[in-house]
């Protein structure tokens, strides 16, 4: 019996050892695991711009990397730095190796236009004082400012003298020249296009437009007109008599013009004004809101925000005395106010800067630009907000004559308790038509 026990515990002993070594021989395979990481959180970039991308990988085998670019092997490293300059959206895949195995992870990245976001500034120049040219400045999201980009995108051919206003849409910019020329670029490159003039000779003085598809509403002295791409005609809209020379705003597919103390709204299709909303004073400035309604600031003091469905003032804000001042109908070109989401910022023409809080009907006095900037004797056109950042913007010059080349474009950051000049580019202005904001147009 003591016999069996000990073959038996034998039995025991060898089944296990022969699972055991079983086990041993039960390999398993350890690829890597690989994911593709944008150091700035971002896969999409302007031209002449870098991304800096990661390989990300798991392994606990000696591992190799290989990136490329729409099939192209572009690097070995664990850092890739991607640069192209042609715009379009381009593959990157990473592919890690280890001797188990191969995996790959791809990720697309987006290269834009460098003019695609940003400000612009638009100068229109002027005759008298022997200037040729408009001009048009940038500055990138990045801050970093360049002067005359249409000029150094289009081979040294500058824009037409006396560009009053620009407009983007379809990614495409628009700028209106008081000498009958309407110039179209690409909105991403500033690459010319197509210039109209004989098309659009019968206008006096243009300054102000709008685009809705191929429909291109332009102020005149007159008041507006329709220029239609599609047959190139050019049609008077019936009772925009005395338009006043400033922005249009374009919302719901609908144009609505200042004139007098009152909006009149174009509706595509039509050649006539469509609707008249009166206000108590002369309007000031209209200007499409963040919800895509209405800001209207008239002469009485008060801003106003309109439903543009059915034209109803959901509310209205009277102003303090001194910031109500500078809510009047100037000769300004710009409008009176400027707004990121319901903040919005009045300056008129003088360098002191209110702020007003639609929401909470509160208005502050923020700065007065010249305790803080040399030279600002005149603002010229009004003050702006960039609706990202918020960013405050004035335009301002020493004096006309000699002192018109001694300017400042001054930038202002009021996210603080104080105020603090943020940027100041300096001796780049030239009559400044208006700041434009790529955002605005989206």
């Amino acid at each position: 019996m003591k016999k069996y026990s000990l073959i038996f515990l034998f039995l025991v002993g060898f089944i296990a050892l022969f699972s055991a070594c079983n086990d041993d021989d039960k390999y398993i395979p350890t690829p890597p695991v690989v994911s593709i990481e944008s150091l700035s959180g971002v896969f999409a970039m302007p031209q002449e711009d870098s991304i800096i991308l990661k390989a990300k990988v798991e392994s606990p085998l000696e591992t190799t990397l290989r990136w490329s670019v729409n099939g192209e092997e572009t690097s070995t490293d664990s850092i890739y730095t991607f640069k192209m300059n042609d715009l379009g959206n381009y593959e990157v895949k990473l592919t890690a190796t280890n001797a188990d195995g191969e995996v790959s992870a791809t990720t697309p990245v987006e290269v834009y236009g460098k003019y695609k976001y940003g400000t612009f500034i638009l100068n229109e120049g002027a005759s008298l004082r022997g200037d040729i040219a408009s001009k048009l400045s940038f500055i990138s999201p990045k801050g970093i400012f360049t002067d005359s980009v249409y000029q150094k995108e289009n081979n040294g051919e500058m824009l037409k003298l006396l560009s009053q206003d620009l407009f983007i849409s379809n990614n495409k910019m628009y700028f209106i020249s008081q000498r009958n020329t309407l110039t179209v670029v690409n909105a991403e490159t500033l690459k010319k296009e197509i210039i109209y003039e004989d098309e659009i000779k019968d206008l006096v003085a243009p300054t102000h437009l709008v685009v809705l598809d191929d429909n291109i509403y332009i102020r005149d002295n007159k008041g507006i007109y329709l220029f239609k791409l599609s047959d190139k005609s050019l049609t008077f809209i019936e009772g925009s008599n005395g338009a006043r020379k400033n922005t249009m705003a374009l919302v719901d597919g609908k144009v609505f013009v200042s004139k007098g103390k009152s909006v009149v709204v174009i509706e595509k299709g039509k050649e006539e004004i469509s609707h008249t909303i009166d206000f108590e004073g002369n309007v000031s400035g209209i200007i499409k809101s963040a919800d895509k309604n209405l800001w209207v600031s008239d002469a009485s003091g008060k801003i106003s925000k309109m439903n543009v469905k059915d034209y109803s003032i959901s509310q209205t804000n009277e102003l303090p005395t001194e910031a109500a001042k500078l809510l009047t109908a100037s000769y300004a070109a710009a409008p009176s106010i400027s707004a990121k989401g319901d903040t919005l910022y009045i300056s008129a023409l003088q360098s002191k800067i209110y702020r007003h809080i639609f929401s909470k009907n509160q208005t502050d006095f923020m700065v007065d630009a010249k305790e803080m900037v040399e030279n600002v004797n005149i603002v010229y056109n009004t003050v702006s907000v960039n609706p990202i950042n918020g960013d405050v913007i004035l335009n301002s010059i020493k004096g006309y004559g000699e002192n018109i080349a001694v300017n400042n474009i001054s930038i202002f950051d009021f996210s603080g308790s104080e105020p603090t000049l943020k940027a100041n580019y300096e001796n780049y202005l030239r009559y400044p038509a208006g700041t434009f904001f790529t955002y605005n147009f989206e």
